[in-house]
């Protein structure tokens, strides 16, 4: 059985130079939704207290592109809750979202040709990844957002 990634779940990498802050993965046959989101925005909350607790004192800046659960009330109503700021996302701009470039880039091709044979052999083989990225690997990636 082979599983493919775009396939089967999305995988969310909240990142600050210093790496990754948490990793969501979307289990097969779940959307990501308003309530979704806003979980996930609670688990990175706690993620960023544990890991970066300084950094809930300084403020929170996300980047986040228009889709559907960002923009919605409950997840607008959360983001004014926490004081949390947002990085303007023009429409249709794909040089805004790094993440698609520099994360995701390198992640499908590390990935390309690779067969698993259960979701979890995949879920674990995307953590490995993640982990063992160098420190250096985000903070060129979140440099490159001054220049554009």
């Amino acid at each position: 059985m082979e599983i493919f990634i775009s396939a089967i779940f999305i995988v969310l990498a909240l990142t600050q130079t210093h790496g990754v802050i948490l990793l969501d993965i979307l289990p097969q046959g779940q959307c990501i939704n308003a309530a979704r989101y806003c979980s996930t925005l609670d688990r990175l909350k706690e993620a960023i207290r544990r890991k970066r607790p300084g950094l809930l004192r300084r403020g929170v800046v996300l980047q986040h592109d228009n889709a559907t659960p960002h923009s919605e009330n409950l997840t607008q109503q959360w983001l004014q809750r926490y004081g949390w700021e947002i990085l303007p996302h023009t429409a249709h701009s794909p040089d805004l979202a790094p993440s698609d470039f520099h994360l995701f880039g390198p992640l499908k091709r590390h990935l390309g040709g690779m067969a698993f044979e259960t979701e979890d052999d995949l879920i674990s083989e995307l953590r490995n990844w993640f982990d063992n990225l160098d420190v250096d690997f985000f903070r060129v990636g979140i440099s490159s957002l001054l220049s554009r």
